[in-house]
């Protein structure tokens, strides 16, 4: 029997649908911990890039937080809240936050400043403030870019969650930590299909998502950026 397969009918066993370990639980967790996790570093760095994109100051903070987010390998980041938070949860929760929010702040500072200043500068000559200049026109403009920026985030913490369980943390983690420590192979790779198949939905949702608040304007135009680049990319690429 092959190593899927054997995954496979781990995954097919009734036992292991059921009570504190089994898949229902330990997904609930899984999603419960990175939905928190992705919706606090929105709350943090959604208003944090939207500001400095539109005042034009401070872009030296994004670099340095995109700089940072590439760099800090996560288990790090876990390691280092340990002896603070102990075991558990907010471990891994904070750690999580923290991974999330730089491409959530470059993407909003990138979205607001790559909005045409004509524009811009024609919502101010209608009286509008700098507040009503930030909602009503840069943010929706900078829409696609956002959210693609929050996808990001999203999937990225879905995938790292798993480390919580090196934390005593739940989430479908347990399956691939518990299986090394049982050498139970089938368990961990059925754990790692399962967090692989959470994070395409995660990316499957999020594409829906941007579907749906994102214009249908907005979407062609972004398009058709992409494909003038990559007919530009062609045209100088040699022979």
């Amino acid at each position: 029997m092959s190593i899927l397969e054997s995954a496979v009918g781990w995954l097919s066993n009734p036992a292991h649908w059921q009570g504190t370990d089994g898949v229902p639980t330990r997904l609930l967790e899984h999603v419960e911990l990175s939905a928190l996790a992705v919706i606090l570093a929105i709350l943090i760095g959604l208003p944090l890039g939207l500001a400095i994109g539109h005042t034009g100051r401070g872009s030296i903070v994004v670099v340095s937080i995109a700089n940072i987010g590439r760099a800090v390998p996560s288990v790090a980041l876990i390691v280092a809240f340990l002896p603070i938070l102990g075991l558990g949860f907010r471990t891994t929760l904070v750690a999580l936050v923290l991974l999330a929010i730089p491409p959530i702040v470059t993407n909003a500072y990138a979205g607001i400043r790559t909005i045409d200043p004509d524009l811009v500068e024609a919502a101010r000559s209608v009286g509008m403030n700098g507040r009503q200049v930030l909602s009503q026109v840069e943010l929706p403009a900078a829409l696609p870019i956002v959210v693609t920026g929050i996808r990001t985030s999203a999937v990225q913490v879905v995938a790292t969650a798993t480390l919580g369980a090196i934390v005593a943390g739940g989430g479908l983690g347990r399956y691939i930590v518990d299986g090394f420590a049982l050498g139970d192979t089938p368990r961990i790779v059925a754990g790692a299909v399962l967090v692989a198949g959470l994070a395409i939905l995660t990316e499957l949702v999020f594409a829906l998502i941007e579907r749906l608040v994102v214009s249908p304007g907005l979407r062609a135009e972004r398009d058709g950026a992409r494909q003038d680049l990559g007919r530009s990319s062609s045209a100088t690429t040699p022979a």
